[in-house]
């Protein structure tokens, strides 16, 4: 039997679509496939003004994963963060070590760029994830709640008091 190929490598132009398929079989996965409402064109304009970033993982050529982060601050520490926002392997293309890879080459862009912390967050239920991650030396921040405002109540504290 042959080694397979790996290979990582950023998004180029025209990948918005092959992104938002990884994005669609990541919400399979995590059970919140009907929570996607991104386009192709919205992931072409977040990767063209730079408020995405996006690697993929390759074998033999064709796409296996992908990792998708921005940059944010840190005011504690005065300093950049990365924040990964999703990292997905297709389940056929498991443990071949394109996580890790995906992981080591964000590690490697936030040391180049100065950054301190990579942060990311996990479902609950995802115990090999979690297991991986905690291999990695990462750490559980349970101290810190996560909040999210979004739709109508977003939409709601965005208008002037008083205003309907």
């Amino acid at each position: 039997m042959t080694a397979m190929e790996l290979r990582i490598r950023p998004a180029a132009p025209g990948d918005a679509g092959l992104v938002l398929e990884f994005i669609r079989e990541l919400a399979e996965y995590e059970r919140l496939a009907d929570r996607v409402t991104a386009h192709a064109g919205d992931i072409a304009d977040a990767l063209d003004d730079g408020s995405i970033n996006v690697i993929f993982a390759e074998a033999d050529g064709g796409p296996a994963g992908f990792a998708l982060y921005f940059f944010n601050f840190s005011t504690f520490i005065g300093r950049p963060g990365l924040y990964l926002e999703d990292l997905f392997v297709r389940p056929r293309y498991r443990g071949l070590g394109l996580g890790l890879r995906l992981l080591q080459t964000l590690a490697a862009v936030a040391v180049e760029r100065g950054v301190e912390r990579m942060d990311w967050a996990v479902l609950d239920w995802n115990t090999t994830a979690i297991a991986f991650y905690e291999r990695l030396g990462a750490t559980h921040q349970d101290d810190w709640l996560p909040f999210r405002l979004e739709g109508e109540p977003l939409r709601r504290l965005a208008r002037p008091s008083g205003e309907t």
